[in-house]
């Protein structure tokens, strides 16, 4: 008798947690920011290749997808591995989660322009399917 008290207040306390955080059944990898994709391009379309910003790491920070073929963009900027989004709106690339190797600041309309280093003036645009682009 005293077993299934344990048991019923056990289910008892794990229903009223899910209804307290929603009770939709999600974990926590769910509930991780989906990946976005987007377009880097050069110069006015000098170039382009697909940059994807992957799960949170922590508050601004994000892993960070760059395609081999960015290099011929701006060189190093394969390295990158995070996307770390300041307080202020912009966004820098590096490989370490400190160190920038590319800053972009917002742009018009739905993406950002970088403005370190100077040259060469990248944009970054999301390409709103979900799917990196080759």
């Amino acid at each position: 008798m005293k077993t299934l008290s344990v048991a019923i207040a056990a289910v008892a306390l794990f229903g009223g947690v899910q209804l307290f955080q929603g009770g939709g059944g999600e974990n926590a990898a769910d509930e991780a920011a989906p990946s976005n994709s987007y377009r880097l391009v050069a110069n006015g379309d000098e170039g382009n290749c697909a940059v994807t910003r992957g799960a949170s790491v922590s508050d601004g920070l994000s892993l960070l997808t760059v395609a081999p073929n960015c290099r011929r963009l701006l060189p190093g900027i394969e390295r990158a591995k995070f996307w770390h989004e300041k307080q202020d709106g912009t966004v820098a690339f590096s490989a370490n989660g400190i160190d920038p190797i590319v800053t972009f600041a917002v742009a018009d309309g739905n993406g950002y322009e970088s403005y370190a280093p100077a040259m060469p003036l990248l944009s970054l645009a999301a390409t709103g399917d979900g799917k990196p682009e080759d």
